[in-house]
């Protein structure tokens, strides 16, 4: 059986007792990157056979994984945070279970994606999900205008060495429209910045982000009344 088990994405605390129960019992487990997940699995005193999938070796990792899995070991998928399959590796693994008829089932958990929406007080209603931003500028702009055409709430990874690239684009193609940087989600910086493309590009460029980031971009619905632009942080214990 293939466990796709997800993991926090900050704050260790949010682990689940299904995720460590999973991760106790399998046979292996297969981390995007062992170095980082060890860090977890040291936390909660799990000892167990280990070995890297990620993007550069997804291909020839999953013919092993799947192998093993016809011959009934039950294997763990985990990747640095979140869900597996979510911007990282994984979904090739599932695919081949799919079409091999081998058995599988997602451990829930943890969602930057989802903590994101909710935290910015945008339409959670509907919602368009669209993985990282181009690295090159002109698709990056695309993509924007691509979301400012679209009713629901769009969300995006970027990287905090691109975000204000990202937020200058965005005056000149949305410049009017609601966004929000979520920043350090459940760690003991997780900041929820919201306003308009100037004002946070204004702000970035005096205080270079750093960490995780989700950016979100209001849909063409206007927003609620009880709304409001302007910082919103929550501590927590990292």
């Amino acid at each position: 059986m293939l466990y796709v088990v997800a993991t926090p994405i900050g704050n260790l605390g949010d682990t689940t007792f299904r995720a460590l129960e999973v991760l106790k019992s399998a046979d292996l487990i297969a981390a995007e990157d062992t170095r980082h997940s060890g860090m977890l699995l040291k936390h909660f005193g799990i000892k167990k056979p280990f070995i890297s999938c990620h993007e550069h070796n997804e291909a020839m990792r999953t013919a092993q994984l799947i192998e093993r899995l016809a011959e009934g070991e039950n294997i763990a998928l985990i990747t640095d945070a979140g869900t597996p399959g979510l911007s990282d590796p994984g979904s090739r693994l599932i695919r081949e279970c799919i079409k091999r008829e081998l058995p599988f089932t997602v451990i829930p958990g943890p969602s930057s994606i989802l903590t994101a929406l909710v935290g910015s007080g945008f339409s959670t209603e509907k919602f368009c999900f669209r993985g990282f931003l181009p690295v090159k500028s002109g698709q990056r702009e695309r993509e924007l205008r691509v979301a400012a055409e679209r009713g629901e709430t769009a969300i995006f990874f970027d990287s905090p060495y691109r975000l204000t690239k990202t937020l200058a684009a965005c005056v000149d193609v949305i410049p009017d429209r609601q966004l929000c940087v979520a920043r350090e989600l459940t760690k003991k910086f997780e900041e929820f910045r919201r306003g308009v493309a100037h004002e946070l590009l204004a702000h970035y460029q005096v205080h270079p982000p750093k960490g995780e980031i989700v950016l979100l971009i209001s849909g063409v619905v206007a927003l609620s009344a009880g709304w409001q632009r302007g910082e919103v942080r929550s501590m927590h214990g990292s």
